[in-house]
């Protein structure tokens, strides 16, 4: 399997992870400041980010505003699992697409709307790494909620050195 789709789906199963370690409630909570967001929002724009990805593929057009912001995965962990695992599999059949074809990809940076010229294989790195950015902030939320997940690598990007005291993170 390519790298890249291989990278995706192992950051995503930490979803799974997650989903299986919170209550519908603590998926809900939002009682963190400064943003008061939830759990559940994150991984909603998680998966929205790479629905966005997957809707456009055929047309080689890949619109990033035009998500699906679902908000019952802010707060049922079930339908929220499932649509991780829905995301997964979807990813498992891009095997035969061509990672170094260009895809116009419509994005606001906040400035308006902009078209970009990325590669499959560099708008799905950008959502890996986009994934992982969020699971971070997701940490910081389950610290401040006095939750802790079975993933001691949780929220951390490879390339992230590691803090001496936990040299053996994942």
């Amino acid at each position: 399997m390519n790298v890249i789709i291989q990278s995706s789906i192992n950051t995503l199963k930490k979803s799974i992870n997650l989903l299986s370690s919170v209550s519908n409630e603590d998926l809900s909570n939002h009682s963190v400041s400064p943003y008061y967001s939830c759990i559940g929002s994150h991984v909603r724009h998680i998966l929205d980010f790479y629905d966005c990805i997957i809707e456009g593929l055929d047309h080689n057009s890949i619109n990033l505003t035009n998500r699906k912001r679902d908000e019952r995965m802010h707060s049922d962990c079930d339908y929220t699992l499932d649509q991780v695992e829905r995301i997964i599999n979807l990813l498992g059949k891009l095997e035969n697409y061509c990672f170094d074809q260009n895809y116009l990809v419509s994005d606001d940076l906040g400035m308006g709307k902009v078209e970009i010229k990325y590669t499959l294989g560099a708008i799905l790195a950008q959502a890996n790494s986009h994934a992982i950015h969020h699971y971070a902030i997701i940490n910081y939320i389950l610290d401040r909620l006095g939750i802790s997940i079975n993933d001691e690598a949780f929220g951390y990007n490879p390339t992230s050195p590691k803090p001496k005291s936990e040299a053996n993170l994942n």
